[in-house]
């Protein structure tokens, strides 16, 4: 069966989200997973993972979602397996750094590849990149369609210019603590919202 994750901006009151699960089910879809990323302002943004019996039904499926008073879908994309489960995805960069840490105490770096391909994992992004901005290097990469070197470090310098890292919809960065080096992750799909921002500063934390 067909699984998408549709993202949807809701009025936070009670009764919203039911109201939404209603128009899913109407299709003969399934809602198997709900992840709350933002709320504020009396809105939520939730991602809903979402059995679908057919692909063609997608349309229908956003009609269905949008007839629902104060909602509107912000993007849907398909998954081609089982969506994973982020706080086991998570677990494991941890266990996976915290290993290479223990058997190579002198080499960060190992340790940045994996958690570059952890935030392309976790956050969805088409890249991930561990900036120096200090030395113009990038320490370590991973994903696809990585922005220019020189261009990343010098969005890197002017996010961090003023000690807060300043962050695009399609951008975020987040500092290592102890280290001049930025995490930083791009994603065009979809903003990266307030607790995906999270998410980067916990990886971040991993360095």
């Amino acid at each position: 069966m067909p699984v998408f994750v549709v993202r949807v901006w809701l009025p936070d009151r009670p009764g919203a989200l039911g109201s939404v699960a209603s128009r899913i089910g109407a299709v003969r879809a399934d809602v198997i997973g709900i992840d709350i990323i933002e709320r504020g302002a009396g809105r939520a943004i939730d991602e809903l993972v979402i059995d679908l019996p057919d692909p063609e039904l997608v349309d229908l499926l956003l009609t269905e979602i949008g007839e629902v008073e104060g909602v509107d879908v912000e993007n849907i994309r398909p998954l081609s397996g089982p969506p994973p489960d982020p706080a086991v995805m998570a677990l494991s960069v941890a266990r996976s750094v915290s290993a290479v840490a223990e058997e190579n105490p002198a080499g960060p770096d190992l340790r940045a590849g994996i958690v570059v391909e952890g935030a392309v994992a976790l956050l969805g992004g088409e890249w991930a990149a561990l900036v120096d901005p200090t030395a113009d290097r990038m320490v370590a990469s991973a994903g696809t369609d990585l922005p220019d070197p020189a261009w990343l470090v010098a969005f890197v310098r002017g996010a961090m210019a003023d000690g807060m890292p300043v962050s695009l919809q399609e951008l975020a960065v987040a500092p290592v603590a102890g280290s001049d080096h930025v995490l930083a992750v791009g994603r065009s799909a979809s903003p990266l919202r307030g607790r995906e921002r999270e998410v980067l500063a916990g990886l971040a934390a991993l360095l």
